[in-house]
């Protein structure tokens, strides 16, 4: 049984371009008689209660966002959750009961981001009611994107407007690891298929610098603002968000700064390693060329010929000495970014080229490779570095 008054709260989404309130999410809440607001979500998630009773529930739910909309201003954009499985129970042509509320509350679609909860439903119905919701003019968006390899299908099959990354996942993302990497995968595929992305549950500063990372045109969390029942004033974040951005800058400012300390070092090392090479001096020289304690972040070098075929052994430095690892002698890596952008940007003016950072596939280690063409181009000199030790 469902007892209290349904409401909903609303929660904004920031404009990353600007730090004002671009929209706001309509979320479900019960007002017990002490006044108290309870969200609803533990009800959608309970068997015990019918599909009839929580489909009218959230009908009121919305009902009581879209009567209110009109006080909010109006390049405001208002985000309600749709649940694939009530879709599907829809009987195919009749009128979509969503369409229906705008209607009867004077709103139009055009202000309107139906988001897609949870993962069940039948693509093919869904896709159907999508298509009628872009063509009355509303906007599609993907909730907890990155969830389940199904949600791939799905962005394939709506081809969504908006995604919003899954809260969890993208927290755990924000502290690093794998998860970083596949979110960062996420956000540029989002990217490539015309997609805004939205960082959910963005509750620390750390996860705001995250989320600005991976390019998030609106961010919503408790950084900000909890679901409340009545509007902020849309400039209410404006100033805190700028110096939160002001910081965020200033630290990819100090990123880039000691890159290029970084770069400076490198340039210096590949010109010695280059000396060394072409004179053919004694392994000895290196120990002094390539001291541990100067370059801490050096893990290997090589050569490659102009085609990226591996000419001579990896010189890693371990036990106190430099020492050969012959494995790779032979292996072709001209299929590797770094070493096409190395072809493109470094063979005609023979500058040295830093790539990215990625993760090796060998040592599971975070790292970029610079290179260099040397001796009248034939030969090219590749540098690994550490960049978890940045």
């Amino acid at each position: 049984m469902i007892t209290g008054q349904p409401i909903a709260c609303f929660q904004p989404f920031i404009d990353t371009a600007t730090g004002r309130i671009a929209g706001i999410e309509a979320l479900g809440r019960l007002r017990d008689e002490q006044g108290q607001l309870h969200s609803v979500g533990p009800l959608f998630n309970d068997p015990a209660q019918s599909a009839d009773s929580l489909r009218q529930l959230d009908r009121l739910i919305r009902d009581d966002a879209l009567s209110r909309l009109h006080l909010a201003p109006q390049d405001w954009f208002l985000s309600l959750n749709m649940s694939p499985r009530w879709i599907s129970s829809l009987t195919p042509g009749a009128p979509l009961p969503s369409l229906e509320q705008l209607q009867r509350h004077g709103v139009t679609a055009q202000r309107i981001v139906f988001e897609i909860t949870e993962l069940g439903g039948d693509i093919q119905r869904l896709s159907e009611v999508v298509r009628r919701y872009r063509e009355a003019g509303a906007r599609i968006a993907i909730d907890d994107f990155g969830a389940g390899y199904s949600q791939l299908d799905r962005v394939l099959a709506l081809q969504p407007d908006i995604l919003k990354l899954d809260m969890r996942l993208f927290q755990a993302a924000a502290r690093g690891g794998p998860s970083s990497d596949v979110v960062r995968a996420l956000a540029q595929m989002a990217e490539k298929t015309g997609c805004w992305i939205i960082a959910e549950g963005v509750e620390t500063e750390a996860e705001l610098h995250f989320a600005l990372e991976c390019g998030a045109r609106y961010v919503q969390g408790f950084l900000f603002a909890r679901a409340e029942p009545d509007f902020f004033a849309a400039d209410s974040f404006v100033n805190a968000f700028a110096v939160l951005r002001d910081r965020y800058v200033l630290a990819k400012v100090a990123e880039r700064a000691r890159l290029m300390v970084l770069r400076r070092k490198l340039a210096a090392l590949m010109s010695a390693l280059q000396r060394w090479t072409l004179n053919e001096l004694p392994g000895s020289e290196l120990n002094e060329l390539a001291r541990p304690e100067e370059y801490p972040w050096l893990l290997r070098f090589y050569q490659c010929d102009r085609h990226g075929t591996q000419l001579t052994p990896n010189l890693e430095w371990r036990n106190g000495t430099w020492q050969a690892d012959s494995r790779y002698v032979g292996h072709n890596w001209s299929w590797r970014p770094y070493f096409y952008h190395l072809l493109a940007e470094g063979w005609e003016e023979r500058r040295l080229i830093l790539s990215t950072t990625y993760r090796d596939a060998t040592s599971n280690q975070y790292c970029l490779t610079a290179g260099q063409f040397f001796d009248a181009g034939q030969r090219l000199l590749l540098i690994d570095i550490d960049a978890a030790g940045l």
